[in-house]
């Protein structure tokens, strides 16, 4: 196991220390001079998007909250105090950065996932598999995708979630290392593999419903700790940029800099450029693809600007200083300790379990439409029970291994995701781009916000838009 877990960890360096940089800035940068800064200038019309309703099948804000389920999740807590206790104060800057160029690699995808998606009995799905395979003509490389969806989403970011949700328990006097985290695992697994065998609607409506609430009480805090210690603020924005741009000290151990966990967990966090999110994208009844992409690109400020960012100042205004030794759940809980008292550890806990399980029931509806796709169809009520309870089990397994194995194995996946889906988004942005300019065109004259594939001359022939 000792090997096993060394071999993955180097494996991990290797990807994000060179091959993963490369390609997630220079898309992400791509992107944004290609939208002429998208992100920035159609700010509004992102918020418009989301209020968009629709009148059957999954609304704008619906599939925003299956997608901030999976993005805002226990990485937001336990990731961003990993980045500070081993990347330092300037980890947070390269989140920032790749959050920020990384939001137009995210309206491409989701773009062009409204572009291709296909029609089913429960109404529409599609994702990064489906442009793939109707766009490129590769069936292979679109199972291969999805491949490693599933077991990304399925097994990697899920058995980590179950990870950080009973890691926050070891700051109770209860706790044992040996008995507590298989516990904890096993109730968690039930009740995600009850909500599971509820069938996707089920999904929809609990994410809908804790998303806003947990988000919002979890930034409120966050406030409330920034604004108790406001005199230490000056001296943090100065720290974040100061060890930023400390070249001597990152290129010297460039395998633990800030960049390389800037940009690990910012990625792990908002999720841009993965191809997960247009999952949920492609699911959403929207009057014209442009608006769908809109909406995605507000669900990375959210994530990473937003509640990432939350967590980050949290933990750099308590006072407390990171270590390595306390990396994780320990450095937020003590922060609040500090700064709240009692009520810190208790208020943690109770965030970690309401992320873990959006995180979890988000990551699993985007494991179906994989299963979906490899399978060319939906399986029947049988099959995805024992699917469900697979991945259920999963859960309770990852509760109990080593937490360092568990990122590297997530990272890794997440990774094979990311060079597939981002020079596939390159080749295929032409129609993305196209199909903005149709919106932009339409917005400026006044005209209705409609969408037909053959505004764009789309040369391929898709389920929807004709």
């Amino acid at each position: 196991m000792a090997a096993f877990s060394d071999f993955i960890s180097s494996v991990s360096n290797l990807l994000y220390s060179y091959i993963l940089i490369i390609v997630l800035i220079a898309g992400g940068l791509y992107f944004t001079v290609r939208t002429k800064f998208l992100p920035f200038r159609l700010f509004k019309d992102q918020l418009r998007a989301v209020t968009e309703k629709s009148s059957n099948g999954v609304s704008s804000f619906q599939a925003l909250m299956i997608s901030t389920a999976s993005r805002v999740g226990t990485g937001n807590i336990i990731g961003v105090s990993t980045a500070l206790c081993i990347g330092g104060f300037g980890s947070v800057f390269w989140m920032w950065l790749i959050a920020i160029i990384g939001s137009s690699s995210a309206f491409i995808e989701s773009t062009l996932a409204q572009i291709y998606k296909k029609k089913g009995a429960d109404g529409c799905y599609g994702g990064p598999a489906y442009y793939i395979e109707t766009a490129l003509k590769n069936r292979f490389l679109a199972v291969v995708f999805s491949v490693l969806l599933v077991f990304t989403y399925g097994f990697g970011f899920n058995m980590l979630a179950s990870y950080n949700l009973q890691s926050t328990f070891s700051a109770y006097s209860f706790y044992d290392e040996k008995t507590t985290p298989w516990i904890i695992g096993f109730i968690v697994a039930a009740l995600v593999c009850y909500c599971l065998l509820g069938g996707g609607k089920r999904i929809v409506k609990i994410t809908e419903l804790l998303v806003p609430i947990m988000g919002t009480a979890y930034v409120v805090v966050a406030l409330i700790v920034v604004i108790m210690n406001i005199r230490l603020l000056p001296s943090v924005f100065v720290r974040i940029f100061e060890e930023a741009f400390d070249f001597q000290a990152i290129f010297g151990g460039f395998g633990g800099s800030c960049i390389m966990y800037g940009i690990k967990r910012g990625l792990f966090s908002n999720e841009a450029g993965v191809g997960s999110a247009p999952n949920a994208s492609a699911s959403a009844e929207v009057s014209h693809p442009v608006k769908q992409g809109l909406v995605q690109v507000l669900s990375v400020f959210i994530d990473t600007i937003l509640i990432c960012s939350a967590t980050a100042f949290l933990c750099m205004c308590s006072g407390v200083e990171p270590s390595e030794e306390i990396s994780g759940a320990a450095y937020v809980q003590e922060s609040l300790r500090v700064t709240l008292g009692g009520f810190g550890p208790v208020f943690i806990t109770v965030a970690m379990i309401l992320f873990a399980f959006t995180t979890l029931l988000g990551n699993l509806y985007y494991v179906d439409k994989g299963i979906t796709h490899i399978a060319k169809r939906e399986l029947g009520k049988g099959a995805m029970t024992v699917i469900h309870i697979i991945l259920s089990a999963a859960i309770f397994v990852g509760s109990g291994l080593s937490a360092g194995l568990l990122w590297d194995i997530a990272d890794i996946l997440m990774g094979g995701m990311t060079l597939i889906n981002i020079p596939v988004i390159v080749i295929l942005s032409k129609y993305a781009l196209s199909a903005l300019k149709d919106y932009e065109k339409k917005k400026k004259s006044g005209a209705a916000l409609d969408f037909k594939a053959k505004d764009i001359w789309l040369p391929h022939e898709v389920d929807c838009w004709k």
